[in-house]
């Protein structure tokens, strides 16, 4: 049989691989070059039984592919480099019918065959690692300009609170002589109007004061101030706080004696109120009225679990993660009301976020569990809140993130996701 002379296809398989692939006109020069040392290479690699030298070409193509920061060699316009492989092959085998029948023919697919599959299995591997490495370097990108924005955000909001805080001191300090004058003149309605103006000027303090809280965790700033604390006292000077709120809503709220709420521990007792309050008021929130809270809890190896559990409108499992993130507010926000207890009160969102940072920053950890969001069967919350015992105050460089991960690793153990 004679020797294949390939050079009979070259023209034709030229001609046919342009039309194949339709480069732009622009690339079409860049296109015809870079096809010439394909066909080239394919031809070597037929004659030698060795696929590299058509390799070689293709890992090219691969590190210049559409969307890195290399020129487009021109491939062909939104094709990736293994349907032009594949393309190549459809055409070469269409060239090589038409110009060559019989024996050669046959010859020539045989020779072919073998460097065709290595170099589409070859094509294909390389370019999903070439993809999945500029998707990681993208990924990258994002998280760091999330971390740029976050950073933004918390300098904004650390400046803005800041800048609250004084003119609020200063309607503050007016509306409390104003309060002193009108007493002494007797102003019955004034008293009244100045009152609401108080009223809200000591909500306005307590956003200001969140505010505050949130800069602080997210400088990692926050203080804790390890003191002896007992928690059910904690729980019932919370309970007698909100038994006006309570009262109101006709909800009920019980505290029960678990083991471990008796016994003396290390924490902060501002900031563990501060969090239990904030979980307390997101309870009577979303509980409609007449509803039941239940605070329970269980002694764990090194650990104190704390449960608060409601009768309310559950959360939908697809917002349990993000419930603690700040500035998170669940449903439809133009349906909510703008008090702080009333059913689906309304807020800033960070009751949670700020309840999360206090927990964790004692070493702890906190999650939630509901079945679900069902305003008419009302399924309910129970949030967990884990926190590390400590029988003497920790050291000033108190490692709370290792106690953090073994809160974590005793909630994945002891009743968390991953019973």
């Amino acid at each position: 049989m004679e020797p294949l002379l390939w050079n009979e296809l070259r023209a034709s398989w030229l001609s046919a691989a342009l039309e194949a692939l339709n480069p732009e006109p622009a690339l079409r020069a860049a296109l015809q070059a870079e096809l010439a040392a394909f066909f080239d290479a394919l031809v070597a690699a037929a004659n030698a039984h060795d696929p590299q030298p058509v390799v070689d070409i293709v890992a090219r193509w691969v590190e210049g592919m559409p969307g890195t920061p290399r020129d487009d060699p021109g491939l062909g316009k939104g094709l990736e480099v293994f349907q032009v492989v594949v393309r190549l092959q459809r055409t070469t085998d269409q060239v090589i019918a038409r110009t060559w029948q019989g024996d050669r023919e046959w010859l020539a697919q045989r020779q072919l065959l073998p460097v065709w599959q290595h170099l589409l299995a070859w094509a294909a591997e390389k370019e999903m690692e070439e993809r999945l490495r500029r998707l990681r370097i993208r990924d990258e990108e994002i998280q760091s300009e999330i971390l740029r924005l976050n950073k933004t955000k918390a300098a904004f909001i650390s400046v803005a609170a800041h800048e609250l805080r004084t003119p609020l001191t200063v309607v503050e300090g007016y509306a409390s002589m104003m309060q002193s004058l009108l007493e002494e003149l007797g102003h019955p309605v004034l008293l009244q109007y100045l009152a609401g103006i108080r009223r809200g000027a000591a909500r306005m303090r307590e956003i200001v004061d969140d505010l505050i809280d949130l800069s602080q965790l997210h400088a990692n700033a926050l203080e804790i101030s390890f003191q002896p604390l007992w928690l059910n006292r904690l729980f019932q000077s919370l309970a007698l706080e909100l038994e006006p709120v309570l009262q109101e809503r006709r909800q009920t709220l019980e505290v029960r004696d678990f083991p471990g709420s008796d016994r003396m521990l290390y924490a902060d007792p501002e900031r563990l109120r501060q969090a239990f309050y904030h979980l307390l008021t997101n309870a009577i929130k979303y509980t409609p009225d007449g509803g039941q809270i239940v605070i329970d809890g269980r002694l764990l190896p090194g650990f104190v679990e704390v449960t608060v559990s409601d009768t309310g409108i559950g959360i939908d499992p697809e917002y349990q993660d993000y419930i603690f993130d700040f500035f998170t507010r669940v449903g439809n926000p133009m349906t909510h009301s703008t008090s702080k207890t009333k059913f689906k009160g309304g807020g800033p969102g960070l009751g949670l976020p700020i309840a999360k940072g206090i927990i964790e920053a004692h070493g702890g950890t906190i999650w939630v569990e509901s079945p679900g969001y069902d305003e008419e069967t009302c399924p309910g919350s129970t949030f967990h809140v884990l926190l590390p015992i400590h029988e003497e105050p920790p050291e000033v460089q108190w490692p709370a993130l290792s106690s953090r991960r073994r809160a974590e690793a005793v909630r994945r153990g002891q009743g968390g996701e991953e019973p």
